[in-house]
């Protein structure tokens, strides 16, 4: 199954994230970039569940927080951020085997802050909504 999904994802446009520390753990994650916005996916498993057999809440936060800092980075070039504030809400449970598609977008920069903004889909199903606030770090010039 985790392969046909690789190969769907693939043939998609999708590309695996170069991932280290605790992300490598969650992913892999893919990305790509449509009509200048970007997204990720994050194919669920397994090693995703919760006890009641679902996706761990804590994977979707973990997901929706990694593609809002991805996409400030990449939106804003600054490369060095940090995570002040992450609101999450949770829509609907994520079963094993969905996959997560993440699309955030930039809501506002000022000269130290970036507010990001992404809802977390399985196919046209909001399962999670999530909003970020995001400090740019010294060095991020």
């Amino acid at each position: 199954m985790i392969d046909k999904t690789a190969a769907r994802l693939k043939s998609d446009g999708w590309t695996i994230v170069d991932t280290s520390g605790f992300i490598h753990l969650i992913g892999p994650l893919w990305e790509r970039k449509v009509d200048g916005h970007y997204e990720f996916a994050l194919a669920t498993e397994d090693k995703h569940h919760n006890r009641r057999g679902m996706v761990q809440g804590g994977v979707m936060m973990t997901f929706a927080d990694r593609t809002c800092g991805m996409t400030a980075r990449y939106e804003t070039g600054k490369q060095y951020m940090a995570t002040v504030q992450l609101d999450t809400h949770f829509v609907e449970a994520g079963q094993i085997g969905d996959l997560l598609i993440s699309r955030p977008r930039v809501v506002r920069t000022t000269r130290s802050l970036i507010f990001m903004s992404t809802e977390v889909s399985v196919d046209d199903r909001c399962v999670v909504m999530a909003n970020g606030v995001f400090k740019i770090l010294k060095g991020a010039e």
